[in-house]
């Protein structure tokens, strides 16, 4: 069945848009990005610093892999409700009643070691997700059986229709010969992958590797025979390199983003909001958190103490718009929108007094120096963000000033993005500024599903994934499995749990919402053709968005072709 938005019909679904894809492209280091020699290759910016050879999907420390050396059964658009495309897969099907899930593969796929994929890859990949609770982000429960080499049936427990997009979409299928002997999935860095994708391992270096176009690809070569991630200094390094011609695509700020064409001939710009900013807090004392943002009236004190609209301005040029303290969607989930909320949106203005009686009602009083304390201590905090973000150093150091006005110390602390993911996995911050991200299908359910459910967080010390903040609230928890087992089709039975979470989130906020940030991707429309437009947006175009990475660059064409 196709499923769509929030949209599951119960037809069966065709094996549409198996035909040979256009593949994965772009340029070069240097002038020579625009190089006849180098025409199909695909320039890309890699974490700064040295990198370290790590390409296992189920990692928050990956550099690359998902959908472009490893592949989903299917693809969902999580922006427009359009049907699912099929990638290892070629059908799937519920029963009547969200209990079973019968899947029909391809039955042309190859390992890129030339060993044929099937379904036991399909049921081991699956399997190895259940036990480790570590990679399974999904929160996938179900249990899979190999019915021959193309079907594969999993069964849930329970009504599971909200599964769909995550099991189909967001898990990649890894092969059995090759991971059966790996002994923690959750942890140990895979040095050569081999995946059933686009792409495979060239080359790899610190300071740069290389993807080569898969020349048995089910799909057919891609038309770009080369990715290129080369590593560099920062958003300003990024910035640079674009300036120079070196890269070819790249996801962040750059200055006057308004006249992109102009200051960057030969590329393009797009901007697309979806991802919403927001302070992570380690909120939870009872799993190992410690510090005063565990204090909701802290938390809550930092909501109101924010200027919006000058975060907006000084560090994101006015790209981010309004947030939901509920953490759906303002504009795509607008239907789902809880009308029981206290506030549809945050404030873009500051509201001192409510901050500050906020604090004062939770006994702190301010001292000499201007700043609040409680026992004995000050109400100062440590906000970690990754050294190079220039739009979220920007942003930090803004808050830092505002929230100063009202009594609240914060000191940024600039790590390494490797220092910055682990020390958000295992829980050792007090704050630390990223993004919600969606999930599989435009639906709030994953949103809430990925970031405010138990089962997707940890004790501090241990890795969790991807509830960071370590909320737990048994209300969201009961909501959410209410959620999975509710028909897609039927908005009046779903929207009281979506009430219940949005409403407790808001009360919680253990993400304290900044804006949602308006995404935006600068590309090389000289050298390639096929990018997303606002007219077709085929996928979210964002370079670490992933799979929707790779679904970008096997539409991609060098110019010409």
């Amino acid at each position: 069945m196709f499923l769509k938005a929030r949209r599951f019909s119960r037809t069966r679904m065709a094996a549409a848009g198996l035909a040979a894809v256009a593949m994965l492209a772009t340029a070069c280091g240097g002038s020579s990005a625009q190089n006849d020699a180098n025409k199909d290759t695909l320039v890309l910016p890699g974490p700064s610093g040295d990198m370290q050879a790590n390409f296992n999907p189920f990692v928050p420390t990956l550099l690359e892999g998902p959908g472009t050396i490893f592949e989903p059964m299917f693809f969902f658009n999580n922006i427009r409700d359009v049907e699912p495309r099929p990638r290892l897969g070629k059908t799937f099907e519920w029963n009547a009643d969200g209990t079973q899930l019968d899947i029909e593969l391809r039955d042309d796929v190859k390992f890129t070691d030339g060993q044929k994929m099937t379904s036991k890859d399909v049921v081991f990949t699956l399997d190895m997700i259940a036990k480790n609770p570590g990679i399974n982000g999904t929160n996938y429960k179900g249990v899979a059986t190999a019915i021959d080499e193309t079907h594969v049936s999993i069964k849930f427990s329970e009504p599971s229709y909200m599964d769909g997009p995550q099991v189909l979409g967001k898990i990649y299928i890894v092969p059995e010969h090759k991971w059966k002997d790996i002994g923690n999935p959750a942890t140990e860095p895979l040095k050569e992958p081999v995946g059933t994708g686009p792409f495979m391992l060239e080359e790899f270096k610190a300071q740069a590797f290389t993807l080569k176009a898969n020349p048995d690809y089910w799909g057919g070569e891609p038309a770009v025979k080369k990715i290129r991630y080369i590593s560099l200094s920062g958003n300003q390094g990024v910035v640079d390199a674009l300036k120079a011609g070196q890269i070819d695509w790249q996801t962040g700020p750059v200055p006057d983003i308004k006249n992109v064409e102009k200051n960057y001939p030969g590329y393009k710009a797009i901007t697309t909001p979806l991802n919403q900013v927001a302070l992570f807090t380690c909120s939870n004392a009872a799993l190992g958190c410690q510090g005063p943002q565990t204090d909701v009236a802290v938390r809550k004190a930092v909501y109101y103490a924010m200027n919006r609209t000058q975060i907006n301005a000084l560090a994101f040029e006015n790209t981010a718009s309004e947030v939901s303290p509920g953490a759906a969607l303002l504009e795509r989930d607008k239907d789902q929108i809880s009308s029981e909320l206290k506030e549809k949106t945050a404030p873009m203005q500051p509201d001192t007094a409510k901050a500050t009686q906020l604090l004062e009602s939770a006994g702190y009083t301010k001292g000499g120096d201007g700043i609040y304390q409680k026992d004995g201590k000050p109400l100062a905090m440590t906000l970690k963000v990754v050294a190079g973000w220039t739009d979220y150093i920007t942003a930090v150091d803004t808050l830092s000033q505002q929230l100063q006005q009202v009594g609240i110390k914060i000191t940024a602390q600039q790590l390494s993005w490797n220092e910055w993911s682990d020390a958000r996995g295992q829980g050792e911050f007090e704050l630390l500024i990223d993004s919600i991200h969606q999930g599989p299908a435009p639906d709030p359910f994953y949103n809430a599903s990925y970031f405010f459910s138990t089962a997707t967080t940890a004790k501090v010390g241990e890795v969790a994934n991807p509830n960071f903040s370590r909320f737990s609230n048994p209300e969201v928890d009961a909501a959410l499995t209410a959620l999975k087992g509710i028909d897609p089709e039927d908005d009046a039975a779903r929207q009281p749990y979506f009430d219940t979470i949005q409403t407790e989130i808001e009360e919680s906020i253990p993400y304290i919402p900044v804006l949602t940030g308006g995404i935006t991707s600068e590309y090389n429309a000289k050298k390639f053709t096929g990018w997303p437009t606002k007219e077709d947006l085929y996928a979210f175009p964002a370079l670490w968005a992933r799979p929707e990475a790779s679904e970008i660059i096997m539409k991609l064409k060098p110019a010409g072709q």
